[in-house]
């Protein structure tokens, strides 16, 4: 679906909204994620407000799209867009980590019902996917949804993730896109220095997916990067520039959405230190500031 000016206005504004909340919450929790939540909020603002088949005040509806969260750790942004989504009040993302809460530090399916999977070890959300995109084809259903999943580029070293991607790729789960965050970094330092990664898009193109590469941070190249990752599952057809040709057409998609560890907040961008740390009063007001000033700019640019 095209997406027009004011739209992307309001996704922009979106988007910035949720990255508040995010460091609000992890303020109060005193713990958490900060930079892949950060990063991943404008993907997961063009998902809930834009792309995904869902409905809030109905979360159990039969027909909805699933998206999967493997790499469980970044849920604030999860949270944070869904409350923002309206699946339940914005109040409640100050719970997070807290005793007895729903808002739990990985997401636990059931003290949250709204989430579709419990996650925290990672490499395991892809099969999950897997096996939804799975009993799907079984039930005759393949072609009424996506089974979207959402994983880290750190959980790439994980061996099952492979086995999933194999598995995937021989049965051509065309309903089956996932979106890997690479962002790199990881909790200990940068991919490349923990665990080389590259070539990454030819590893996937070797397990017979389609791959696309685009900005997690551009809400119109990554709408037709999904655009055309659905239109896969339609028809054996790639023509974006620049997009190498894959043996996989007709299977199942990959996006790999290079984006900004910490996007919007100049102190934490790019430094995997923030991968597992929480803000304290003085930084996160510093990032709140930030974020305010951006929000005024978006303002002024759209009118």
């Amino acid at each position: 679906m095209l997406l027009t000016d004011e739209k992307i206005k309001e996704l922009e504004t979106k988007a910035n909204d949720i990255r508040k909340s995010i460091i609000e919450m992890l303020l109060e929790a005193g713990s958490g994620h900060t930079a892949g939540p950060l990063g991943m909020a404008d993907v997961f603002t063009l998902f809930y407000f834009h792309i995904l088949k869902h409905d809030p005040k109905n979360p159990e509806w039969e027909e909805r799209d699933r998206l999967v969260l493997s790499n469980g750790h970044i849920c604030p942004v999860l949270y944070s867009t869904m409350a923002h989504a309206g699946y339940f009040l914005v109040e409640e993302l100050k719970t997070l980590r807290k005793f007895g809460t729903r808002l739990q530090g990985h997401p636990h399916r059931e003290y949250l019902p709204y989430v579709e999977t419990s996650s925290g070890p990672l490499g395991l959300g892809l099969s999950q996917a897997v096996g939804m995109a799975v009993a799907d084809r079984m039930d005759g259903k393949d072609k009424d949804r996506f089974i979207y999943c959402f994983m880290s580029d750190g959980e790439q070293d994980e061996g099952n993730t492979w086995e999933a991607v194999m598995f995937a790729g021989k049965n051509k789960l065309r309903n089956l896109i996932a979106v890997v965050d690479r962002n790199n970094i990881q909790i200990d330092g940068f991919t490349e220095n923990v665990m080389p990664l590259e070539p990454l898009a030819d590893k996937w193109r070797a397990f017979n997916w389609h791959v696309i590469e685009v900005s997690g941070h551009d809400f119109v190249a990554l709408n037709e990067a999904v655009e055309e990752a659905q239109a896969v599952y339609e028809k054996p057809a790639s023509t974006r520039e620049g997009s190498p040709a894959s043996p996989s057409l007709g299977g199942p998609t990959v996006i790999i959405s290079h984006n900004i560890p910490g996007k919007g907040v100049h102190e934490f961008e790019r430094d995997y230190k923030w991968h597992g740390k929480a803000p304290n009063k003085e930084e996160a007001k510093m990032a709140l500031d930030e974020l305010r000033t951006l929000g005024g700019k978006i303002k002024s640019e759209h009118q």
